[in-house]
C-alpha cells in the first residue's frame, strides 16, 4: 500500500477488548504442541465443574458433549472443553477435552467429528477462527482496519454476512438439541458440508492479512483460490461469491474513471496511478515531457479479470480527462444494465468498457478536430514552419536579409520578430486565423549539432568524429533562424514541444535550402519530399478514430519528412551543408565575375545562360582577362571541381544506406548515372 496515502486509524479498545474481538479465551504457551499446565486437571475447564465427566453416565457425557461443542462452535468455552491459544509461528488455539470421558464417546468424537483432545487439526476450529477474525480477531484484524482499503472492508462484510447464516445454524442446532433430537453423529452430520468452505475462507484471510494484501491483490488471491478448488463445487461458488462481493468497492473505482475520468481512490487500491507533480503546461515546455504516459499510468498488480482490458480502461479514463481539464464536463452515458456492478463469466463488462472507450474517444477526437480546430493548427504549420506558402517568406528573407547575415549573438530578435509581422502583413498570409500565433528565435547551435543532441531520434547513421560537429566560425543568422509556434491546450497533446521541435528542424533546413534557392533555383525539389506526406497525414487524420492515433499519425508524418530530408544522417547532412556551401560561393563568385565583366546589375542569383557563355569564354579568353578575374576564374574551377568531387562521394553513401532506406535508391541511382537517359 502506498505509504502516502493517509487513513484513520484503528482505536486501541477495538483491538484489545476481549469480548469485543472474539480473543477472551485463556493463554497458554505450549513448548512441543503438549500444554504445560499447572495443578490439577480441573483447573484447565470452565467454572462451576466440580467433578470430573468420568463422573457421569455415558448417556450424560454425550449430552455435556453436545451443550459444550455447541458453545465451541460460536467461540464459547464450555464446561469441559476449554480453549487455549498458543503463541507460536501461526497463533493458532486449542480445544482441550476432559481425559476422564468415556472412552467409546473419545472414539465416537474423535472419528466422526474430529473433536479430539486438539482441535486444531479439525475443520472446526476454522469455524471458529473465522469467526473470531471477523471480529478483529487475530487473522481478520488487518482486512478490517481503515488503511487495508474498500476491497479488504468489503470482503470483510461479507464473511460476517456468511456468518450470520453460520450463526443461525448453530442456533437451530440448539433448538433441535434442547428439544432432545440432536446427537453427536446428527452434529456432525450439520456441520460437515461447512467445514471445507470455512477452512477455504480461513487460508484466504490468513494469506491476505499475513502478506499485507489489498486491492487487486486480494482480489487475485480469492480467484486463485476459486480456481484451485474447481473439484469442489461448493467451496469453489464460495469463494467466486466472495470475489464477487469484495470487487464492489473495486468496480465503483473502475466506473468513475472509465464514466467520468476521475480517480475516486482513496486507499490507493485501484490499478491506475495518478502522478499529479506532471502538469500539462510542461508539453509546451519540454522536449522530454511525459505528461501523457506517465501522467497515469498501469500499476503491477491488476485483476486478473482485467489485464485484457487493462490499456482500454486506462486510456479511456485519459481521455475523458483531457475533456475535464478542457472544462468540457462530459459523463459517457450509461444504461441501467450497463452498469459496472458485476463480474461474471458472460463478460459483459468488458463490452461495457469498450463501449465506453468508444464514447471517450470519438467525443475528444471530435473536441480537438472541431472546437479547437487542429486541423487548421496544422495547416498554419504547414504553410510557415514546412514552407507550403513562401511568398511571406520571401518578403520577410528580403527585408531580414541585413539582420540574418550576422553572428547569432549580434541579431536583435525583437527586430526580427517585428520584421517578420510586417511580412505576415503584407502578404497573403494576413488571412490565416493563426499568423499572430507565429514568433520567431535564433538558435545558438548548428542543424548538425542541435540533431545530435536530441537523443530519442533514430539516427540512421553516427558521426565518428566529433570535430565534424565542432560551431564553424562565419555561423550567421541564416544557418540559425527559426520559427515557433503559440500552441495551447489540448492541442499540445498533439502539437507538443517535441513535435515542434521537429517542425522546426525541417524548417531549418529548408530554411536555408531557400536561401540557397535564391542563389541556385533548386530548392524547389524538396517540395517533393513534404507534399506526399502531407497528403498521406491528411488523409489519415480525416479517418482517426482516436487522438493516439492523430499523435501516432503525426509522429509518423514528422519523422518521415525528417528522414527523407535527408536530417536523421549526419553523414549525409555533413555533405549536404559541404555542397550547399559550395553553392554559395560558387553563385557569389560567378556574380562577382558577371558584374564585373559585363557591368550588370547586380542581381541575386545568376543567369545559367550567362554562365555558359561565361565558362566558354573564360577558357579561351583567361590571358586577357586580368589578374583578379583569373584568380575568380580559377575559384570558379575549383568550385566545379569540388563540388562534382563532393556530389561523386555521396553517391556511395546513398547507396549503401539505401538498404536500409529505400527511399534513398532512386537518388543513388541518378548520382550514380544510372538512372540517365
Amino acid at each position: 500500500m502506498d505509504s502516502t496515502i493517509a487513513s484513520p486509524s484503528t482505536p486501541k479498545w477495538n483491538v484489545d477488548r476481549p469480548f469485543l474481538t472474539g480473543r477472551f479465551h485463556q493463554e497458554t504457551k505450549f513448548t512441543s504442541g503438549v500444554a504445560e499446565s499447572k495443578g490439577s486437571s480441573m483447573d484447565l475447564f470452565g467454572p462451576g465443574v466440580d467433578k470430573p465427566m468420568g463422573c457421569y453416565p455415558a448417556a450424560i457425557q454425550e449430552l455435556i458433549v453436545i451443550d459444550d461443542l455447541l458453545s465451541a462452535l460460536v467461540g464459547i468455552e464450555g464446561r469441559y472443553i476449554s480453549i487455549r491459544r498458543v503463541h507460536g509461528k501461526d497463533d493458532s488455539v486449542t480445544f482441550q477435552v476432559d481425559a476422564s470421558m468415556d472412552l467409546a464417546l473419545q472414539a465416537r468424537i474423535s472419528c466422526d467429528t474430529c473433536y479430539g483432545s486438539k482441535w486444531d487439526e479439525c475443520s472446526a476450529l476454522f469455524i471458529w477462527n473465522i469467526s473470531r477474525c471477523v471480529e478483529l480477531g487475530t487473522s481478520l484484524t488487518y482486512l478490517s482496519q481503515f488503511k487495508s482499503g474498500l476491497v479488504n472492508h468489503a470482503f470483510a462484510a461479507a464473511i460476517r454476512t456468511l456468518l450470520l447464516d453460520y450463526q443461525a445454524m448453530v442456533a437451530q442446532l440448539e433448538h433441535q438439541f434442547r428439544l432432545g433430537k440432536l446427537s453427536v453423529q446428527g452434529l456432525w452430520f450439520y456441520c460437515q458440508p461447512m467445514m471445507g468452505s470455512m477452512q477455504a475462507l480461513s487460508i484466504v484471510v490468513k494469506k491476505a492479512s499475513a502478506s499485507n494484501f489489498i486491492g487487486s491483490a486480494v482480489l487475485n488471491l480469492l480467484q486463485s483460490q476459486a480456481k484451485a478448488m474447481a473439484g469442489d463445487h461448493v467451496v469453489r461458488s464460495l469463494l467466486e461469491k466472495m470475489s464477487q462481493s469484495a470487487s464492489q468497492a473495486y468496480l465503483g473505482i473502475l466506473e468513475r474513471w472509465v464514466y467520468e475520468g476521475v480517480i475516486d481512490d482513496p486507499y490507493g487500491e485501484f490499478f491506475i496511478a495518478e502522478n499529479k507533480l506532471l502538469q500539462k503546461e510542461s508539453l509546451t515546455q519540454d522536449y522530454d515531457a511525459k505528461y501523457w504516459q506517465q501522467r497515469y499510468s498501469l500499476k503491477d498488480d491488476i485483476p486478473s479479470f482485467l489485464a485484457n482490458a487493462a490499456d482500454t480502461i486506462l486510456t479511456t479514463g485519459k481521455y475523458l480527462n483531457v475533456m475535464r481539464e478542457c472544462g468540457h464536463s462530459i459523463q459517457v452515458p450509461v444504461a441501467e444494465n450497463a452498469k459496472l456492478t458485476t463480474v461474471g463469466s458472460n463478460h459483459r463488462y468488458l463490452e461495457c468498457i469498450k463501449a465506453a472507450y468508444d464514447f471517450a474517444s470519438g467525443e475528444l477526437l471530435n473536441l480537438i478536430k472541431d472546437k479547437y480546430d487542429l486541423m487548421g493548427k496544422l495547416r498554419s504549420i504547414k504553410h510557415y514552419l514546412l514552407l507550403d506558402q513562401g511568398d511571406f517568406l520571401v518578403h520577410f528573407m528580403d527585408i531580414a536579409r541585413e539582420e540574418l547575415m550576422k553572428k547569432p549573438d549580434e541579431i536583435s530578435v525583437e527586430k526580427l520578430q517585428s520584421l517578420l509581422d510586417l511580412a505576415l502583413r503584407s502578404t497573403a498570409a494576413v488571412a490565416d486565423p493563426y499568423h499572430e500565433d507565429l514568433t520567431c528565435y535564433v538558435e545558438r547551435m548548428t542543424l548538425l549539432k542541435r540533431l545530435s543532441t536530441l537523443k530519442d531520434l533514430q539516427i540512421s547513421q553516427i558521426v565518428s568524429d566529433r570535430s565534424d560537429l565542432e560551431e564553424p566560425v562565419t555561423i550567421t543568422g541564416l544557418e540559425t533562424f527559426s520559427l515557433s509556434f503559440k500552441v495551447r491546450w489540448p492541442l499540445s497533446l498533439v502539437i507538443s514541444r517535441k513535435a515542434l521541435t521537429k517542425y522546426q528542424l525541417i524548417f531549418r533546413f529548408l530554411f536555408h535550402c531557400k536561401h540557397v534557392n535564391r542563389q541556385l533555383c533548386a530548392a524547389w525539389q524538396l517540395h517533393q519530399v513534404i507534399e506526399p506526406n502531407w497528403h498521406v497525414l491528411h488523409n489519415r487524420l480525416q479517418t482517426a478514430k482516436s487522438i493516439d492515433e492523430v499523435i501516432q499519425y503525426h509522429d509518423f508524418f514528422l519523422d518521415k519528412c525528417l528522414r527523407e530530408c535527408l536530417l536523421l544522417s549526419p553523414v549525409l547532412v555533413k555533405k549536404l551543408e559541404k555542397m550547399k556551401l559550395i553553392c554559395l560561393q560558387y553563385a557569389a563568385a560567378v556574380q562577382w565575375l558577371i558584374t564585373y565583366s559585363t557591368d550588370t546589375p547586380k542581381t541575386d542569383i545568376p543567369d545559367v545562360d550567362k554562365y555558359k557563355q561565361l565558362k566558354l569564354r573564360t577558357r579561351t579568353q583567361t590571358r586577357k582577362v586580368g589578374s583578379e578575374n583569373a584568380t575568380v576564374i580559377e575559384s570558379i574551377l575549383k568550385f566545379e571541381r569540388e563540388f562534382a568531387g563532393e556530389l561523386q562521394s555521396l553517391g556511395p553513401i546513398l547507396s549503401s544506406s539505401s538498404r536500409a532506406e529505400p527511399y534513398l535508391t532512386h537518388l543513388a541511382q541518378w548520382l550514380l548515372g544510372v538512372g540517365r537517359d
